[in-house]
């Protein structure tokens, strides 16, 4: 069946936190930058998988990244290709990831991302709670990506 990756809209809020909530993922700020998300859905709106920005001035916070299990690597290429490109129309300068899970470290990398220190990231990344809780989690690191 056919998938088509798009820009979430408000009315699109409750169901891409219940898809989260499904996948275990925190829905907190999903609403407040709802129009930074995008769903991957098939034929008749299933959504098949999320992925949103926490915008920070000018940069932006990769989040929510969920997706079902059919899902390919194919698709997870798509939907970082579209976010790059909402990321450069929405003015944003760098794309920010926080993870615990060094196994998905190698993928980002062939992304593009490279690993930062703490204490080079950017004023506008605390003062995302998202931000503060990684901070509190052991073996987190952040990745970054100028675009």
């Amino acid at each position: 069946m056919e998938t088509i990756i798009r820009c979430a809209r408000e009315e699109d809020s409750t169901r891409v936190e219940l898809f989260l909530e499904e996948a275990g993922l925190s829905k907190d700020g999903v609403q407040a930058s709802i129009d930074y998300f995008l769903l991957m859905e098939n034929q008749i709106g299933d959504i098949k998988a999320t992925l949103g920005i926490e915008p920070l001035g000018k940069v932006g916070l990769l989040r929510s990244l969920a997706m079902r299990p059919d899902r390919t690597e194919k698709d997870l290429s798509l939907l970082f290709e579209q976010i790059l490109i909402l990321a450069r129309d929405r003015q944003l300068n760098t794309l920010y990831l926080a993870s615990n899970k060094k196994s998905s470290l190698e993928i980002f990398r062939l992304i593009g991302f490279t690993e930062e220190i703490i204490e080079n990231l950017p004023d506008e990344l605390f003062q995302s709670e998202h931000v503060k809780h990684i901070l509190t989690v052991d073996n987190s690191f952040f990745l970054k990506l100028s675009i």
